[in-house]
């Protein structure tokens, strides 16, 4: 389980003074979770990503894995870049295998892994190839693989589709969703896409203008695995509107949680007193 007890972060300019980018922000993710982070540009989001993976510290607060706090980067961790950041001189194959060589581990045993990791993504054909030699798409692909060889408990993303046409962010989504419904590992995704966000997760946390704090979360419950044409679903289309009509209206009241649910129609914004928090909840309660 990731946590994130009061957290603040706090970065030091030369010209404005300090800036504030997150300030009092608690959530929880449970193991096996798959929950995105939505919210104005800006907000906070990738700083979320960069303090759970360890790249920061918090300001004040703390960030904990499985009760234990994050004090730097952690062999558990995985992380997707918005853009791949593929090493040109090195084929698919060698570019999936590198965190592997910076662990100094043997990569001999590991190479199956990732000759299995580039079938499950359709390039099997390609490992011998380099990254010059694929399209956009097809490198976005190598930094999951890359992301997963090592087997971490978490996959951070950061916006990873945000450069691709819409047709292949789309694929690569459900693409995403086959991979994570098979290893059920905990990810964190940041988007700017609502509906994107709606789409892969089981929880959607809105995130206010900075400095940044949880302004509600979404619990989607849309069946799985899930498809392309469940935005066409009522429930979907209703839990996108109240999404954006949150991230656009700046935030709510803190401690308000946003639901949207198939036993609750009409996804009201509900203040936590009448919302359970499912074991796994995030925001102020």
């Amino acid at each position: 389980m990731i946590e994130l007890r009061a957290v603040s972060k706090v970065y030091p300019t030369r010209k404005k003074g300090a800036v504030t980018a997150l300030t009092d922000l608690d959530l929880r993710v449970a193991d096996g979770e798959f929950v995105t982070l939505v919210g104005p540009s800006g907000c906070g989001k990738s700083t979320v990503l960069k303090l759970v993976a360890g790249l920061l510290a918090p300001t004040t607060g703390q960030v904990l894995i499985d009760g234990r706090p994050v004090t730097g980067p952690r062999r558990e961790m995985g992380f997707v870049f918005q853009t791949p950041v593929l090493l040109p001189w090195r084929t698919v194959r060698e570019n999936v295998l590198l965190p592997i060589e910076m662990l100094g581990q043997p990569v001999g045993p590991v190479e199956r892994r990732a000759d299995d990791l580039l079938h499950q993504v359709g390039l099997a054909d390609f490992r011998k190839a380099h990254p010059w030699e694929l399209s956009g798409g097809m490198q976005q692909r190598v930094g999951i693989c890359r992301a997963l060889i090592h087997d971490p408990a978490v996959l951070l993303m950061d916006e990873p589709f945000a450069a691709l046409d819409a047709m292949t962010r789309e694929a690569l989504g459900i693409e995403l969703l086959r991979i994570w419904e098979e290893q059920r590992k905990i990810v964190l995704f940041v988007t700017h896409s609502i509906p994107e966000a709606v789409l892969l997760a089981d929880r959607v946390v809105v995130m206010t203008s900075r400095p940044g704090r949880i302004a509600g979360i979404a619990e989607i419950d849309l069946p799985r695995p899930r498809e392309i044409d469940q935005e066409y679903d009522d429930r979907f289309k209703n839990a996108a509107r109240r999404i954006r009509r949150l991230v656009e209206g700046g935030g709510v009241d803190e401690g308000q949680r946003l639901d949207a649910v198939a036993s609750s129609p009409s996804h009201v914004i509900r203040p936590p007193s009448l919302v359970g928090d499912g074991g796994a909840a995030g925001g102020r309660s």
